[in-house]
C-alpha cells in the first residue's frame, strides 16, 4: 500500500507543560508516527511524501480567519509573551462560553476562541506540522481519483476534533474533512467511517448539513469521555444533511463483538449511500490498552475490522486519527492492514 507521510509532522512536539502536565500525560507526541513508520517499514509498504499543495484545499472545509490565526499564532504571541514559561506554546488562557462569545483582537483572546481545549497548542513547528498531514491527506485523496484502490495518509497531528473554525483534542485541521471533500468535488458521493474510540465532532460539524458525505462514526459513550458534547445517536443532521449522519456510541468498556457489530451496522449505511469512495478515520484508541480508557478492543479486532472495511470493496483512504499506547501501535495497524488488504476484492479495476 501507498503510504503518504511528511517529516514536518515530527515538528509538532508538545511538552507536557504545553498539554497540561497536571491534567494528562504528553501522549500526542512524535513517537506515535516513529512506531507506526517503523512497522510500515518492516512489512514492506512504500511510504511516499506528499506534494505541496499550500492552503487551498484547506479552504475548502475551513474558514480563513481560523486558518490565518493557525498561522500566524505562534509569532503574534511570542510578541506578547517573549520569555518565560508561556513563550514557547499558545495554550488558551480563557474561553468564551453559551453567552459571550465575541472573536477577541489580540493574540491571546483569540487564542481561546479558535482552540476549545488546552490539548491543542501551537509551537513553532506546529503548523508546518499542520501543513504536511493535510497535504499527505490531500495526496491520498488524489491518488484515489488517479485509479488507486487504497491509500494510506499517516496523519500527524489527527483531525477529526477540528470544526471548520475551531481545532481542539490534538486537533487543528480536519485532514479526514478536506480527503472527504475533495474527492465529492469530484465523484458525488462519499462516505467517511470514523472507528477512533472517541466520536469525530469536528468531522460531523464540518458535514452536518451535507448530503453528499455521509459521516458514520463508531466509538465511546461521549458522556462518559471526550468530547462529552456530540456523539449521540439523535444527532443525524440538519438541512439537506438530514439523515447523513450516524452515530453509534457505545457503552464504556464495550469489548470487541460488540465494537465489530456497530462497524457492521455503520457500513451496511455507508453501502446504502452508495458512495463511490471511503475515508476511513483510523484511530487506535479503542484498544484495551490505551489510557484513553473509554472501550476494550484488543489487537484481533482490528483485524476484524479490516477485514470488513476491506471486504466493503470500495476505493478507501485511510486517514490516521488517535491511538495512544505507543507499544502497541504497530501490532495493531498491521492486524488491521494485513487484514484489509486481504479481503479486497480480487477482480479490482
Amino acid at each position: 500500500m501507498r503510504v503518504f507521510h511528511s517529516d514536518l509532522q515530527a515538528g509538532h512536539s508538545p511538552d507536557r507543560y504545553a498539554l497540561g502536565r497536571d491534567l494528562m500525560p504528553a501522549r500526542e507526541t512524535p513517537d506515535r508516527i516513529d512506531v507506526l513508520l517503523a512497522a510500515l517499514r518492516g512489512a514492506g509498504h512504500e511510504i511516499v511524501p506528499p506534494r505541496d499543495h499550500g492552503i487551498e484545499p484547506l479552504r475548502s472545509v475551513h474558514t480563513d480567519d481560523y486558518l490565518e490565526f493557525l498561522g500566524t499564532a505562534h509569532a503574534r504571541w511570542q510578541a506578547v509573551f517573549p520569555s518565560g514559561p508561556r513563550a514557547d506554546w499558545v495554550v488558551p488562557l480563557a474561553f468564551p462560553n453559551r453567552h459571550m462569545n465575541a472573536r477577541p483582537a489580540s493574540v491571546v483572546g483569540q487564542a481561546g476562541h479558535y482552540l476549545s481545549s488546552t490539548t491543542s497548542p501551537i509551537g513553532a513547528g506546529t503548523w508546518p506540522a499542520i501543513m504536511g498531514a493535510a497535504h499527505c491527506a490531500v495526496d491520498g485523496a488524489d491518488s484515489l481519483l488517479a485509479g488507486a484502490r487504497e491509500a494510506y495518509a499517516l496523519c500527524r497531528p489527527p483531525g477529526h476534533h477540528a470544526y471548520a473554525d475551531v481545532g481542539a483534542g490534538f486537533c487543528y485541521v480536519n485532514n479526514a474533512a478536506v480527503a472527504a471533500h475533495r474527492l465529492a468535488a469530484a465523484l458525488g458521493r462519499v462516505a467517511i467511517l470514523d472507528i477512533d474510540v472517541h466520536h469525530g465532532n469536528g468531522t460531523q460539524g464540518i458535514f452536518w448539513r451535507r448530503a453528499d458525505v455521509l459521516f458514520v462514526s463508531v466509538h465511546g459513550d461521549p458522556d462518559g469521555g471526550y468530547p462529552y458534547y456530540a456523539g449521540r445517536a439523535d444527532e443525524t443532521g440538519e438541512g439537506p444533511g438530514a439523515g447523513f449522519n450516524l452515530n453509534l456510541p457505545l457503552p464504556l468498556g464495550t469489548a470487541d463483538a460488540p465494537w465489530l457489530q456497530a462497524i457492521d451496522t455503520g457500513l451496511r449505511a455507508v453501502q446504502a449511500h452508495a458512495p463511490r469512495a471511503l475515508v476511513v478515520s483510523l484511530g487506535f484508541d479503542a484498544h484495551a490498552s490505551d489510557a484513553s480508557a473509554l472501550l476494550a478492543v484488543s489487537t484481533a479486532a482490528f483485524a476484524g475490522a479490516g477485514q470488513r472495511i476491506g471486504a466493503a470493496g470500495l476505493p478507501t483512504l485511510l486517514v490516521q486519527e488517535g491511538g495512544y499506547a505507543v507499544d502497541a501501535l504497530g501490532r495493531n495497524l498491521l492486524s488491521f492492514l494485513d487484514a484489509f488488504q486481504a479481503a479486497r476484492p480480487l477482480d479490482r479495476p
